[in-house]
């Protein structure tokens, strides 16, 4: 026979085991991301090798191997004090010549000089929770600032890649590509298969990045009929720069292990008399692939009680919004925009709009301060 002491007992045992199963469980969902942040020590090599590949080498520049170009110039990745973001952030360097010597940095990966990259990646010997293989989804942010009059190639200069690993993978699967042009561009490109062209999904001007940091969202579900996402934002004011989703596209070739990220500055030197010495800075580096941690599944949480989703006549604003904000701007995939409105009632008329994936963003005296995806029935 229990008496009620006992069965005090016997419930705080339970709660004891439920908090213990609460805290394993969550910390499960955080051990699947993986943060990167420049620190200041010096180390930067090891910096980056510890939290990508800890029992390998994830760099490439010209100054890791013996057959190297311009290992004079030292490391060419290094961490650096950026008044905006008020902290160390990693800036990539890629130099044309070498001044005294005028040897290019090459290529260290095939050694070819009709090409440079210096990168940083996940690759066959990082953890397993670092590539993305079949039926996972693998969340990938970063913030990064290119500087005022970036000089890209009219061939490439990749800024991130998505590659594919064993079998079909030459060719990057997506990349972020600034292009020389008038004015010069920055594409979001696709590749499918060795059989397939180029396919340039969103192509905006460069001058949307130049000197200021923005921050990439970029989501994928691996599978023949994946599922690619792909949001950029300006980190002073949250103004959407680049936006792409797709429900419905391969993101992994059907012989690949897996699937992977590279950052950094990879170009050609084809047309070398119209670049010059460059750099990129790169921060808060950030792989997460299953599934979110609590703190991102709550905001999301949050932010989806705000409006409406799926869409079929009107966009059902919150009275949060409905207070708080006076504007209204919807994206298409390929960042366009294609409304712009101001906010007069908690029903927003989309009925003109395509069946389909977009971005709304909500204005506070002319600023883009919020922005949320919806889907359009």
């Amino acid at each position: 026979m229990f008496l009620h002491s006992d069965f005090q007992i016997i419930i705080f045992s339970l709660k004891r085991r439920f908090l213990i199963i609460v805290f394993v469980l969550n910390a499960m969902i955080l051990s699947a991301q993986v943060t990167l942040n420049a620190d200041g020590s010096g180390n930067t090599y090891e910096l980056i090798n510890s939290k990508l590949a800890p029992s390998g080498n994830v760099i490439e520049t010209p100054d890791v191997l013996p057959d190297g170009n311009h290992a004079a110039f030292g490391r060419h990745i290094a961490e650096v004090w950026d008044a905006d973001l008020n902290k160390y952030v990693f800036e990539f360097y890629a130099h044309l010549d070498s001044g005294e010597t005028g040897v290019l940095d090459n290529d260290m990966s095939t050694l070819k000089t009709d090409r440079q990259r210096v990168e940083i990646k996940t690759y066959a010997t990082s953890p397993a929770n670092l590539k993305a293989t079949l039926g996972e989804t693998a969340t990938y942010k970063w913030r990064f600032k290119v500087p005022v009059g970036f000089q890209p190639s009219s061939n490439f200069t990749h800024i991130h890649q998505i590659k594919a690993v064993d079998g079909d993978d030459s060719n990057p699967i997506f990349t972020l590509t600034p292009r020389k042009g008038t004015p010069n561009k920055l594409e979001l490109i696709y590749v499918k298969d060795m059989n397939s062209s180029t396919d340039k999904k969103v192509i905006v001007d460069l001058s949307k990045f130049e000197g200021i940091w923005v921050e990439a969202t970029e989501t994928i579900k691996v599978g023949g009929s994946g599922t690619y996402d792909i949001l950029i934002k300006r980190v002073d004011n949250g103004v959407t720069v680049l936006a792409y989703t797709n429900s419905n596209i391969a993101t992994i070739r059907p012989d690949n292990s897996f699937i992977r990220p590279k950052w950094g500055i990879y170009r050609s030197l084809l047309d070398a008399a119209s670049l010059r010495d460059e750099s990129i800075r790169f921060s808060d580096f950030s792989i997460t692939e299953g599934t979110l941690s609590t703190e991102d599944f709550m905001v999301n949480k949050q932010e989806s009680l705000l409006i409406s989703n799926p869409v079929d006549t009107n966009l059902v604003l919150s009275e949060s919004i409905l207070n708080n904000y006076d504007g209204i701007k919807i994206y298409n995939t390929n960042g366009q925009l294609i409304v712009s409105s101001k906010i007069t009632s908690i029903q927003f008329d989309v009925s003109n709009l395509k069946s389909g994936f977009y971005v709304v963003a909500f204005l506070k005296n002319n600023t883009e301060t919020k922005s949320f995806k919806f889907i359009k029935k």
